[in-house]
C-alpha cells in the first residue's frame, strides 16, 4: 500500500501470443518461445475496487435488474452542421458517445474535426486537445480555412490524466483528442503509441465520456496495410468507427461507417477537399457519373447502396489479350477473388472463356463496392469490352450472380430504380424478382433470371 491509503498500481508484461504474464520484460516468452511478444500491461488488484475497470458504459451496479425496469430516455442528438457527417454518425452527435476516426496521413481528419468544432462552438462548449500540432499551427490552419474561432478552446497536452482533469473542470460537451496514439497515462512506463498506452488511454477517455455525457472524437493513425493502428480492442471500446477513404491525388474524400451503435453501418459521406477545407457533396451520384458523351465499350452504370442511400457509380472493365501464362485479374474498388469467381461462372454457363485475357476492373471515383449487387454490372461490362460492343448510355444494371448462373435479387430494388429514374436513365436490367410492382415513369425495366439472358444486351 502506498502512503495516504491509496493502492499502488503495478505493471506486468503479458505475452500477446499465449497470454502468459511476467513481472519483468524479456526478449522471448518462456512459455511459447515467441520473440518480442511481451507487452506492458497493468496488473489487476487482488482485492478492492479500481475505477479503471468500472463504468466504461456508464455507472454500473452489481445487482441484477430487469430490462423493462430500466428508464429509457430519448437519445439527444446534436447536429454537427455538416449533413454528410451527421449521416455517417446516424443523425448527429449523441451525448456520451465515443467516435474513432481513422485514415491515411493528410487525408483530412484534423481539418474535418476543427471545422466541426468551429461550427459547434457557438452553441456548445467544445475543447480541442492536440497532441501533434502546436496552437500556432492550429491557428494558422483555422485562419487559412476562414473559420470562426472566437469560442474554440485548445489544449496542447498528451497526458490523459491531465486532460481529464481539465475536462472535468471545463465540462465540454464535445471533446476532440488528436490523436490517441500520442496520448499516454502515467500508470505505465511504456512510450506513447504502444499497444498498452493506446488501450489504457482510450479506456480512461471512454470512461470520462460516459460519466460526463460528453461526446468524444478520437483520431486514430493507420498502419501501412490500411488498418487502424493499436490494439483491436480499441474498436470494440468505442461506439462508432469512421474511416476516411480516397484515392491519392483526388479531391474527393469518402467517410465510411465501419461500426455504429447509434445508426446504420456502412453509411457513406462524401466530401470534396477545397482551399477552404472539406465541403459536403449533397449529390454524389452526379459526380461519379461524369462520363464521356460517346458510348465506349466496357463502361456501365451500377446502382449500388451505401448505408441508407442509393448511389450511381460507373464501372469500367478492360479485357485485353494477355501475353502471360497466368493472365492478370486486377480490381480497384471491388474484391479481386469475386472477379475470378464471376469469370468462371461466365465460362461455365455461357461458354465465354477469358482464361487467355487480362481483365482490369475499376470503380470510377474511388468508391469501394462491398455488396454483391455489382456482379451483373461487372460481367456485362466485361462482355462489352471483350466483344468491343458499347452499352447504351441510358442503361443501368444491378443484380447478384449465383454460381449456378442465376440472377438473384438484391435488397431495396425499388429505391435503386427510383434513384436511376431521377437522374434521367431510360432503361434498366435487374433481377426478375426486383421488378417494380408499379411502373416507374420514364424508366423501362427488364427482368432477367439467368446470366444467358443478358448476352444479347451486351
Amino acid at each position: 500500500m502506498a502512503q495516504g491509503g491509496k493502492r499502488q498500481v503495478k505493471s506486468l508484461y503479458v505475452c500477446r501470443e499465449c497470454g502468459a504474464s511476467f513481472p519483468k520484460w524479456a526478449g522471448q516468452c518462456s512459455e511459447c518461445q515467441a520473440w518480442n511478444a511481451l507487452e506492458e500491461s497493468l496488473a489487476a488488484p487482488v482485492s478492492g475496487t479500481n475505477s479503471r475497470y468500472s463504468g466504461y458504459a456508464g455507472e454500473t451496479s452489481p445487482q441484477i435488474i430487469n430490462l423493462t425496469d430500466v428508464e429509457s430516455e430519448r437519445e439527444v442528438r446534436s447536429s454537427t452542421g455538416s449533413p454528410e457527417l451527421d449521416r455517417v454518425l446516424g443523425g448527429g452527435l449523441v451525448e456520451g458517445s465515443v467516435v474513432l476516426i481513422g485514415g491515411d496521413p493528410g487525408i483530412g481528419k484534423s481539418t474535418l474535426l476543427i471545422q466541426t468544432l468551429a461550427r459547434l462552438s457557438d452553441s456548445l462548449r467544445t475543447l480541442y486537445v492536440s497532441g501533434e500540432e502546436s496552437p500556432r499551427q492550429l491557428s494558422l490552419r483555422a485562419k487559412r480555412l476562414g473559420l470562426p474561432t472566437g469560442e474554440l478552446q485548445l489544449l496542447p497536452e498528451t497526458c490523459v490524466e491531465r486532460i481529464i482533469a481539465v475536462a472535468d473542470r471545463e465540462r465540454p460537451q464535445v471533446l476532440v483528442v488528436d490523436s490517441i496514439q500520442t496520448m499516454y497515462t502515467e500508470l505505465l512506463q511504456s512510450a506513447p503509441g504502444s499497444v498498452s498506452q493506446v488501450r489504457e488511454a482510450a479506456a480512461q477517455l471512454v470512461h470520462f465520456a460516459k460519466r460526463r455525457a460528453t461526446a468524444v472524437f478520437l483520431v486514430g493513425h493507420v498502419t501501412k496495410e490500411g488498418n487502424l493502428a493499436g490494439p483491436r480492442v480499441l474498436e470494440h471500446m468505442v461506439d462508432s468507427v469512421l474511416y476516411f477513404e480516397g484515392e491519392a491525388g483526388s479531391q474527393f474524400r469518402l467517410i465510411r461507417t465501419i461500426k455504429n451503435r447509434y445508426g446504420a453501418v456502412n453509411e457513406l459521406g462524401v466530401f470534396a477537399m477545397t482551399d477552404k477545407g472539406l465541403k459536403e457533396v449533397s449529390n454524389p451520384s452526379a459526380i461519379f457519373l461524369s462520363r464521356q458523351a460517346e458510348t465506349v465499350p466496357g463502361s456501365i452504370i451500377l446502382v449500388t447502396r451505401e448505408g441508407t442511400r442509393p448511389l450511381l457509380v460507373e464501372v469500367q472493365v478492360l479485357v485485353d489479350e494477355s501475353p502471360l501464362a497466368n493472365p492478370r485479374r486486377v480490381t480497384l474498388g471491388l474484391e479481386q477473388n469475386r472477379l475470378s469467381m464471376l469469370l468462371a461462372v461466365l465460362h461455365r454457363h455461357c461458354g465465354i472463356g477469358m482464361f487467355d485475357q487480362d481483365v482490369y476492373v475499376n470503380v470510377v471515383g474511388g468508391v469501394r463496392i462491398t455488396e454483391t449487387a455489382s456482379d451483373l454490372a461487372v460481367l456485362m461490362a466485361a462482355l462489352s469490352s471483350f466483344r468491343d460492343r458499347p452499352i447504351d448510355l441510358g442503361l443501368i444494371v444491378f443484380g447478384e450472380v449465383g454460381l449456378t448462373g442465376e440472377i438473384r435479387p438484391v435488397p431495396n430494388g425499388q429505391e435503386r430504380l427510383r434513384e436511376a429514374a431521377k437522374h434521367g436513365f431510360k432503361r434498366a436490367v435487374v433481377p426478375r424478382l426486383n421488378l417494380p410492382k408499379q411502373p416507374i415513369q420514364g424508366l423501362q425495366v427488364t427482368g432477367v433470371d439467368k446470366l444467358s439472358d443478358v448476352l444479347e444486351i451486351c
